[in-house]
């Protein structure tokens, strides 16, 4: 999806490292083998952290050695393995043809091209990934419809906007956590992860969709102020990062609690304060987003 949701890796323990790692690499395994080589290149962090929730209490024990594709020469891999993965594979294949549906909308007929083509890649494999999860799909559909609606009549009610997207994450959790409570955590936790992500991107694209004439919920929400109400912007953000936390806290997640707690307490501030600060679209548009600079900018 954004790529926003990720650990700092030198505060995790060489063993929650390696653990990360393990998940990251399964999820593209998975990704791989449910649906050809090219959907391994839609992985990202956002879908990684998805992952290890949907894994629960599982860690390191169910796993298993494969060889990354993209370093054909290095020894194999320890890949986790699990239905987590395999859940994770169809909701990130769901989603990613959605998001790709969503940049056709937001684009002109030439600028769109390169989505359009994309997306039509990516069709085969989002029909077997829906047929797998229809309950999932058609949720994600139906929220992203909404949104696109209130998007397009250029609403300036800001939490009304954020509540679209933040549903549509939250439906990931529904039929794959055991227990009312879990669930109903589970489901609160990715609400709030929803509702920053879009926030955190509103904020990160500002000058991009001035550039270019198209809606911001926070410039629209602002009347073309966002820039100068940081500060609302930033107490909106860690509001939903610390509802997280709360949620995060209501479940066990075994081996995983070091590493849902560094993403949950380190990572989202570290990756809300580059945002906020302009570092995080500099550093993209020039793909030097590395765990290193991240992990010294941390607060």
């Amino acid at each position: 999806m954004f790529g926003y949701v990720r650990p700092v890796l030198n505060r995790l323990s060489e063993d929650d490292r390696a653990a990360y790692q393990s998940a990251y690499c399964g999820l593209c395994r998975a990704m791989g083998r449910r649906y050809g080589w090219m959907a391994r290149f839609t992985l990202n962090y956002d879908f990684a952290f998805l992952a290890i929730l949907l894994s629960g209490g599982q860690g390191g024990g169910n796993t298993c050695a494969a060889r990354c594709p993209a370093h054909p020469l290095r020894a194999p891999r320890t890949c986790l393995c699990g239905p987590g993965l395999d859940v994770a594979a169809d909701e990130s294949m769901v989603l990613t043809y959605h998001k790709l549906t969503d940049d056709v909308y937001d684009h002109g007929l030439l600028t769109g091209l390169p989505y359009r083509l994309v997306r039509l890649l990516f069709r085969r494999p989002y029909r077997r990934a829906a047929r797998a999860r229809p309950d999932f799909d058609r949720q994600v559909r139906d929220g992203l419809e909404r949104l696109r609606r209130l998007e397009g009549a250029a609403s300036p009610e800001l939490d009304r906007v954020a509540d679209a997207f933040a549903g549509i994450l939250a439906c990931a959790a529904q039929g794959q956590v055991d227990g009312a409570g879990d669930r109903r955590a589970m489901e609160q936790l990715l609400y709030h992860l929803g509702r920053w992500i879009y926030l955190a991107d509103a904020w990160d694209d500002l000058e991009q969709d001035a550039r270019r004439g198209r809606y911001n919920p926070l410039e629209a929400r602002f009347a073309g102020r966002a820039k100068q109400e940081r500060a609302y912007v930033e107490t909106t953000l860690t509001h939903s990062a610390r509802l997280v936390a709360a949620a995060a806290n209501l479940i066990s997640f075994g081996r995983w609690t070091p590493v849902v707690e560094n993403v949950v307490y380190a990572g989202l501030p570290a990756v809300q304060g580059a945002v906020l600060d302009g570092r995080w679209n500099e550093m993209r548009a020039t793909r030097k987003i590395r765990e290193k600079q991240i992990n010294e900018r941390s607060v």
